[in-house]
């Protein structure tokens, strides 16, 4: 017997087999009992990153906040660098509705009571961070050099899963901590 060619299949067969195919994988992607999230926690992707973000700015804001009470004298050095980060905590945060249900964006552009005092010189950290301080100040800058750069890095990986509007405000954090590193490190800046 010759060999001779399959039918060829219809267009409209082609187009019912890939809509059936997309359905069947949004279908797929709904009922992986993650909810809006995938992740079974029920958290949208943007929420948990922003969250993320803003205990790692918390983090290096007491890590400022710790060098400026073992060093008092880099308080002027620091002051601008440490209300960076707390800006970054601020603009980071997940938008909340306020009682009339608008978001931040919505709203009057002034500042939130929660952000202003973000911004206000420290209060003191824990007996425990200050220990982690570095005696000498050139080695407490690098340190604080070192935790902006690992930042920033970490940040520039996130990017890769971050929606939108939310990647484009990493990368301009990323960056600011890219030049804190480096002003925290350059011999022009030291005082």
């Amino acid at each position: 017997m010759p060999w001779t060619l399959p039918p060829r299949p219809s267009r409209r067969s082609l187009l019912t087999g890939a809509a059936g195919a997309a359905g069947a994988a949004l279908l797929a992607g709904c009922t992986d009992g993650g909810g809006p999230s995938g992740d079974g926690t029920g958290i949208p992707l943007e929420r948990r990153m922003r969250d993320g973000a803003v205990r790692d700015s918390a983090r290096l804001l007491e890590r400022y906040d710790a060098t400026l009470a073992v060093h008092p004298a880099l308080a002027e050095r620091l002051a601008p660098l440490r209300a960076a980060v707390a800006a970054h905590s601020a603009a980071l945060a997940f938008p909340a509705p306020d009682a009339g249900g608008r978001t931040p964006a919505a709203r009057s552009s002034s500042p939130s009571p929660s952000a202003s005092a973000a911004t206000t010189a420290p209060s003191g950290p824990p007996a425990a961070s200050r220990a982690a301080v570095p005696p000498k100040p050139a080695e407490a800058l690098s340190s604080l050099a070192d935790a902006e750069r690992s930042l920033s890095q970490a940040r520039t990986i996130a990017l890769a899963g971050a929606p939108g509007e939310l990647a484009r405000l990493l990368a301009s954090v990323a960056a600011c901590g890219a030049v804190h590193a480096y002003l925290l490190t350059s011999t022009g800046a030291a005082s």
